[in-house]
């Protein structure tokens, strides 16, 4: 009897052991497709950039009066660069929520760094032409696509996203922020075949929008609601201390 229920021990002890090992392969497997998806996507931030700097030609004369002509290339380096580090930011804080990688997140996730991709391409020709109609045509255009990219893959981030992080005033401003800036590009891109001046100008405004990730409070409502909770628990622990002691 005794060797009967030993055995039954070893048993159910090595198919526990199975189990948790097989959870923690799973669990390890998850960590390590997210930490493969982020770091992708990291990479393929730090190509752009590279490309767009190797685009920078310095003058062919040591002077200050040739640094002149590069004026278009200067500006709009300045603009790219902070609207792929806008990119990234969001990027950064967005995909955090997301508590496993799933196709439909690899899909969006590539259409969206695939769009973001072109942006070398149409600094360079904005640039060589000076701010030419057709160059800032593209490059609104390619604005545009970004946005439209951005959206789904920051709504599927949202849908995951807790409630005690984001907040329902967050998840409306981020909606309708996505949707202001869509349209201003598309302004930018129609008003850039008559005004190539504006439409840029339309552009590096639309993009000061997406400076913060979150509303102006989003900080102090996290800090609340964690103070709160964290109030709550602390008193729900004095209490029952207290009651030990009444005791």
């Amino acid at each position: 009897m005794v060797q009967t229920i030993q055995r039954e021990f070893r048993s159910g002890s090595a198919k526990s052991g199975r189990g948790f090992a097989a959870l923690s392969w799973r669990v390890g497997s998850t960590q390590n497709q997210h930490g493969a998806v982020s770091a992708f996507s990291d990479g393929v931030f730090t190509v752009i950039v590279t490309i767009m700097v190797l685009e920078l030609k310095p003058p062919e004369h040591p002077t200050f009066a040739a640094l002149l002509p590069l004026w278009p290339t200067a500006l709009n380096y300045v603009v790219s660069y902070y609207f792929i580090a806008i990119v990234w930011l969001n990027h950064h804080h967005l995909f955090r929520f997301f508590p496993h990688v799933t196709p439909r997140l690899i899909w969006i996730n590539f259409v969206h760094l695939f769009v973001v991709s072109l942006v070398p391409f149409s600094t360079a020709w904005v640039a060589d032409t000076k701010l030419a109609a057709v160059p800032v045509f593209v490059y609104a255009a390619v604005f545009v696509l970004v946005n439209l990219a951005y959206i789904p893959f920051e709504w599927h981030a949202l849908a995951f996203a807790p409630n005690e992080e984001i907040s329902a005033r967050t998840r409306r401003f981020a909606k309708a922020r996505s949707s202001v800036t869509l349209g201003a590009f598309i302004v930018a891109m129609l008003v850039s075949l008559k005004s190539p001046s504006l439409s840029f100008a339309l552009i590096c405004c639309a993009l000061l929008v997406y400076l913060r990730p979150e509303p102006a409070g989003a900080d102090d409502e996290s800090a609340n609601k964690v103070n709160t909770s964290g109030g709550g628990a602390q008193g729900e622990h004095d209490l029952g201390a207290n009651c030990e002691l009444d005791t």
